[in-house]
């Protein structure tokens, strides 16, 4: 097909694992697909991806160059851009992108992710990814044994240093301005050895493009290697939204982690014909979960689709005949072989 002009099964939104995986299953199914990927992965900063059998440590970047290759090699066809908006038709999809192209497509797969929302610390910003980090699983043997430090962002602070202690002896809690943790968790922190330092963090220490301190608001620097953060994690769901999907809030106890676009477990959405997949609808997926996501969204899209391509043979079998009605279905069900003779040449 000729991206910019045909109809597509499916358009994917979104061209990380999620959007692959969906994609590649769905290829392999016969479904003409596009994915459009605006080109700013989540997980770009990160040097290794983890915790995925098979391809564990392999590059964030080298692990999508794989995804896009095996997805085109059974024909889906992916183009870089950003889509702007997204409107129903009587009979699918118009999706647009930044340049004012467009295309149509009969179902739509969304995987685009969230925004990870870094606290304003001198420094932060450019060390995320790297030595300042935010999941365990992700990152924890990377620093396991090192100085660690957990910046207090929210009432899960104590929560994040208990689990940390499992990579490492050294830890220490910032409290940045939190409230004051009660009885039972300073217990529980002294009793793992957990030491609490008081006042604000205003700024990390880097030496040689490494972490190694972390400053407070006195001047203070407690030497550190890595430092845990706990962004805010916002769904990127503007396209979304312009079809009525409205993110919802994940709170954990009174405080707010985050925003998703809400689905069934096989990521199908209120708007028929919709489906999510990845951390847009699942705040807390690593990039195995997403790719197992976006498989099973895209089967649950395929057998949708075989429903809708049978209703329409049903119909199509049951219409009065016309050599017009003959010919749509003959074309669809035969394409080029509806005459019944193949061309020779002399």
């Amino acid at each position: 097909m000729s991206e910019m002009n045909q109809r597509y099964d499916v358009v994917v939104i979104g061209g990380g694992a999620a959007g692959l995986s969906g994609a590649l299953a769905l290829s392999r199914a016969r479904r003409s697909v596009l994915v459009i990927d605006a080109g700013s992965p989540r997980n770009a900063p990160a040097s290794h991806a983890h915790n995925y059998l098979g391809r564990e440590g392999v590059p964030p970047l080298e692990l999508l160059a794989i995804g896009r290759a095996e997805a085109a090699d059974y024909g889906a066809e992916i183009v870089r851009g950003e889509v702007v908006s997204a409107e129903r038709l009587s009979d699918g999809f118009r999706v647009v992108r930044e340049d004012g192209s467009a295309v149509e497509a009969r179902r739509l797969l969304v995987t685009t992710g969230i925004v990870d929302e870094l606290p304003a610390v001198e420094g932060l910003a450019e060390r995320w990814g790297r030595d300042v980090l935010h999941c365990p699983y992700c990152h924890g043997w990377e620093v396991r044994d090192a100085p660690v430090g957990i910046l207090a962002l929210s009432p899960m602070a104590v929560h994040q240093a208990l689990l940390w202690r499992q990579w490492t002896d050294d830890v220490v809690l910032f409290r940045h301005g939190q409230a004051d943790f009660g009885d039972e968790e300073y217990e529980q922190l002294a009793a793992r050895g957990i030491s609490v330092v008081d006042g604000e963090v205003t700024a990390l220490e880097v030496t040689g493009d490494r972490l190694t301190g972390v400053r407070l608001a006195g001047g203070t620097v407690i030497p550190r290697e890595a430092l845990v953060v706990q962004p805010r994690f916002t769904a990127r769901s503007a396209v979304l939204e312009g079809l009525g999907l409205v993110p919802t809030e994940m709170t954990m106890g009174d405080h707010v982690v985050g925003t998703y676009i809400a689905a069934d477990p096989a990521g199908a959405t209120d708007v028929p014909g919709v489906w999510v997949a990845g951390n847009v609808a699942n705040l807390m997926e690593q990039v195995v979960g997403a790719a197992a996501a976006g498989l099973k969204a895209a089967s649950m899209i395929n057998m949708d689709l075989v429903t809708d391509d049978t209703r329409r043979a049903v119909d199509a079998r049951r219409a009065p005949f016309s050599a017009e009605a003959e010919r749509r279905v003959t074309e669809r069900v035969l394409g080029d072989r509806r005459h019944g003779l193949q061309e020779t040449t002399r």
